[in-house]
C-alpha cells in the first residue's frame, strides 16, 4: 500500500494505475519524489503487454495498437498528450523489438526501464528466452542499436520534472502528504470538490466562504436562518415557528462515521478493463482523471463511507449509508482518513487531517482498520520489518490519546483486527491475472513472483508460494489482532467507549458462498491483494449487523421523523 506516485517516468501518470506504489508500504514511511526501478519495470512491461496484444486483438500492427491507445485516453491531466509524447519517444523502437516475437521483459531490459543488479536474480513475468538472456538481449540492443536511457531533468526517474506535469504532480503531492483537501477556501478541511481529497473523502461543504460551516456540526442556532452542518434541514416550518433542524433532529442522537484505515479502507482500485486488451474501449478511461487525483483509491464506493450505489453485481450499503437511512439528521457526516501506505506506524503523521471539535460538533463513531501494512511489505525477507505487538501497543495508545483530545464526548471506537491473508494465494494462484487472461499466458502465482523478485510487492508474506512464510505473517497478523483486543479491555477513555471487532473474514466469504459467489470474487482481479468492492459492501454489512446486535447504543437511534425530513427536504441537497 504503498504511495501512489513511484511509477514508470516515461508513461508519467498512465502508469499511475499499475503502480504498486499504493499497495505496500512507502519507505520512510512517506511519499517520495522519486520512483524505485521496480515500479519502473512493472509499468513497462505492462504498458508493452497492453500493446502487444491490442495489436493482436485488432489484428492490427504495433503502431496502430500504440495510436489506439492513445486514442482511448482523456484529454484531462494531459493523459493523452502524454500518451502521444510517450509513442513519439519510444514508439519505434518498441515497434522494432516486437516485429522480432520477444516479449515484454525483453522490450523493457533492452530499453533499460528494467534493470538487473548485480548479484540479483533475473525478474520477469513471462518465460526466459530459449537461448541464454545475455545473448537475447544483446541481439535486441543491435536492434535498436543499444539506445542510452532516457534523461530527465533532476534524474531518469522523477516525472514530476517534466514541465508539463509539475503541477499535476504537485496537486497530488500536496493531496497526498496532508491528506486534506486541496480546494478548501475556509481552510475547515472540507471542499466543494470531489477528488484530491475532497467530498469523495469526506462530507460536501455547503459553505466554502465560512469555516463555521461543515458537516458534523452541532446546529447553530438550530439552523433557522442557515445551513450550519449541511445536512440539508434548516429553515423554520411556517405552521409553527419551529426550526426543522429542531423539530426533526432534537434528541435523535446524530453522529458521523470516520475511518481511520489504509488503501483497503480507501478502496483501492485498478479497473480491469485499463490493462486487458479485449475490454478496452474510449468508455473504459472516463474514470481515470477521477481515480488519479484520487491517489487510485474510490471512498466514495467503499464499504465504509462510500456514498455512491455499488457498481458490484450485490445490493449493498456502506456503513454511513445505514447510519444515513437511520437517521437523516446524518447526513453528510463521513470522514474517511485513509491512506495509501498507513499502518499504526505512520497513522500520526496524517491523523491530524480528522476534522471534530469537542464542542461543536457530535459524536462520531471511529473505526480503527489497519488491516494491512503492520505485516505486510516487499523485502525479500519481509518478517524483520513486521509491526511488533510491542510496537503495536505503544502506537496504537498514542492513537487513542489523540483521539480523546478530539472527538466530543458520547464517541465511540472500534478497533479491527487483521485478516488472514493466506486466502489471497490459496484462491488467486492457478488463476489467471487480467493481462494473462487472453493467451493464458500469465497467472496470479507468475505474477506475484515478478513483483516479489522486483521487491515491490505489497505482501510478500502472503503473495507467496513460500507456505512458511504465509503462515508466518497470518501469526504475526493473530498476534497484532489479539494486541488490539488487550487494548479494548485493559483501557479506557473519557470521552469515547472503546470495542473490539475480529475481521471476521470466514462468516464474509461464507455469506458470499451462500449467494453463489466465487471466492476469487473478493479480491481485486488487478493487483490481486486489496479486497474489492463486493468484500467491503459484505464486510459493512456484518459490521452493521454485529454492531446492531452487541452495542446497539453505538449506532444511535432511528429517527422516526426521518419521512418527514424526506418529505420536506427530499434528498437534502445530495452528496
Amino acid at each position: 500500500m504503498k504511495d501512489p506516485r513511484k511509477v514508470f517516468p516515461a508513461v508519467s501518470l498512465l502508469l499511475l494505475l499499475i503502480s504498486y506504489s499504493s499497495a505496500s508500504p512507502a519507505s520512510g514511511h512517506r511519499p517520495r519524489a522519486s520512483y524505485s526501478n521496480g515500479h519502473v519495470c512493472v509499468g513497462c512491461v505492462l504498458v508493452v503487454s497492453v500493446i502487444e496484444q491490442l495489436a493482436q486483438v485488432h489484428n492490427s500492427t504495433v503502431q496502430a495498437s500504440m495510436e489506439r491507445l492513445c486514442g482511448y485516453l482523456p484529454e484531462k491531466l494531459s493523459l493523452k498528450a502524454t500518451c502521444h509524447l510517450v509513442v513519439h519517444m519510444f514508439g519505434p523502437d518498441i515497434i522494432k523489438l516486437l516485429g522480432t516475437a520477444v516479449n515484454a521483459d525483453v522490450v523493457c531490459h533492452t530499453l533499460e526501464f528494467c534493470k538487473q543488479a548485480a548479484g540479483q536474480p533475473q525478474c520477469h513475468l513471462y518465460p526466459l528466452p530459449k537461448e541464454p538472456w545475455e545473448f537475447t538481449l544483446e541481439k535486441a540492443r543491435e536492434i535498436v542499436k543499444k539506445p542510452s536511457p532516457v534523461k530527465y531533468p533532476g534524474g531518469a526517474s522523477d516525472i514530476c520534472s517534466l514541465p508539463f506535469l509539475t503541477k499535476i504532480c504537485e496537486k497530488i503531492k500536496l493531496s497526498i502528504k496532508y491528506s486534506v483537501p486541496f480546494k478548501d477556501a475556509d481552510s475547515d478541511k472540507y471542499s466543494i470538490f470531489p477528488t484530491l481529497r475532497g467530498y469523495h473523502w469526506r462530507g460536501r461543504d455547503c459553505n466554502d466562504s465560512d469555516k463555521m460551516v461543515h458537516p458534523g456540526r452541532r446546529p447553530a442556532n438550530w439552523d433557522a436562518q442557515h445551513d450550519s452542518n449541511c445536512n440539508g434541514i434548516w429553515g423554520v416550518d411556517p405552521k409553527d415557528g419551529i426550526p426543522y433542524e429542531k423539530k426533526f433532529c432534537e434528541g435523535s442522537q446524530p453522529r458521523g462515521i470516520i475511518l481511520l484505515g489504509d488503501s483497503a479502507g480507501a478502496h483501492f482500485h485498478i479497473a480491469p478493463e485499463w490493462i486487458t486488451a479485449s475490454q478496452m474501449s474510449w468508455n473504459s478511461f472516463l474514470n481515470l482523471p477521477m481515480a488519479l487525483t484520487n491517489e487510485l483509491d474510490w471512498p466514495q464506493l467503499s464499504g465504509a463511507t462510500g456514498f455512491l450505489e455499488s457498481t458490484s453485481r450485490i445490493e449493498g450499503k456502506s456503513i454511513y449509508l445505514r447510519l444515513r437511512k437511520r437517521n437523516r439528521c446524518n447526513h453528510r457526516d463521513y470522514q474517511n482518513i485513509s491512506r495509501n501506505g498507513a499502518s499504526s506506524q505512520n497513522l500520526e503523521k496524517f491523523i491530524e487531517s480528522l476534522s471534530r471539535n469537542q464542542v461543536l460538533d457530535h459524536p462520531a463513531i471511529v473505526i480503527y482498520a489497519m488491516i494491512g501494512n503492520d505485516v505486510c511489505n516487499g523485502k525479500a525477507d519481509p518478517v524483520p520489518q513486521m509491526t511488533t505487538p510491542e510496537k503495536l501497543y505503544s502506537k496504537v495508545i498514542k492513537t487513542l490519546n489523540y483521539l480523546n483530545a478530539h472527538l466530543p464526548k458520547g464517541s465511540h471506537v472500534i478497533l479491527y483486527g487483521l485478516p488472514d491473508g493466506a486466502f489471497l494465494w490459496d484462491n488467486l494462484h492457478d488463476r489467471y491475472h487480467p493481462l494473462g487472461q487472453l493467451n493464458k499466458d500469465v497467472t496470479y502465482a507468475q505474477f506475484f513472483s515478478f513483483l516479489s523478485c522486483l521487491q515491490v510487492t505489497p505482501c510478500h508474506g502472503w503473495m507467496t508460494s513460500n507456505k512458511t512464510l504465509r503462515t508466518l505473517t497470518s501469526e504475526r497478523a493473530e498476534e497484532l489482532s489479539n494486541t488490539l483486543k488487550k487494548i479494548t479491555t485493559s483501557e479506557k477513555f473519557t470521552n469515547f467507549d472503546l470495542f473490539y471487532l475480529d475481521f471476521a473474514f470466514q462468516e464474509i466469504t461464507d455469506e458470499w458462498q451462500k449467494r453463489g459467489g466465487q471466492l476469487w470474487q473478493l479480491i481485486e482481479p488487478v493487483d490481486g491483494f486489496h479486497p474489492s468492492e463486493v468484500a467491503l459492501l459484505l464486510w459493512a454489512e456484518y459490521f452493521w449487523k454485529k454492531v446492531q446486535l452487541q452495542w446497539p447504543q453505538v449506532l444511535g437511534k432511528e429517527n422516526p421523523l426521518n419521512a418527514q425530513i424526506e418529505q420536506v427536504f427530499g434528498d437534502q441537497g445530495g452528496h
